[in-house]
């Protein structure tokens, strides 16, 4: 069965920042494991988050955050999504989330987001 991933981003909460993901789309096969990166160069941004909205759901589900190096996810994604990346220092942001396709759930698009830490 091929599954379809989409991939986009929000902006942050500050003017001026542009959160960037790659690729943009996926077609999937179960068993694949995907991942998407996503950057940006606020470097004062040290939160990175990442949703997933179900086709026919107009609600982004939060899959979990980044704060820095340390990752904490939703418990219902913690089998088939892995969050990983270094935020810390001065320097531009990347991040990426891993996806274990085992089937149409995780058919989605995907959104990155980047804000202050708070």
């Amino acid at each position: 069965m091929i599954h379809f991933l989409f991939f986009c981003c929000l902006p942050g909460v500050g003017l001026g920042l542009e959160v960037r993901q790659s690729p943009s789309e996926l077609i999937t096969k179960s068993g694949d494991n995907v991942q998407i990166f996503c950057n940006h160069n606020k470097t004062d941004y040290y939160v990175m988050l990442w949703y997933q909205r179900s086709p026919g759901d107009t609600a982004m589900k939060l899959i979990g955050y980044l704060y820095n190096s340390a990752d904490t996810m939703e418990s219902a994604y913690k089998d088939k999504f892995n969050i990983s990346g270094n935020l810390g220092g001065s320097t531009a942001k990347n991040g990426s989330l891993t996806i274990k396709v085992k089937g149409s759930e995780e058919d989605a698009v995907y959104y990155c987001a980047a804000r202050e830490t708070h």
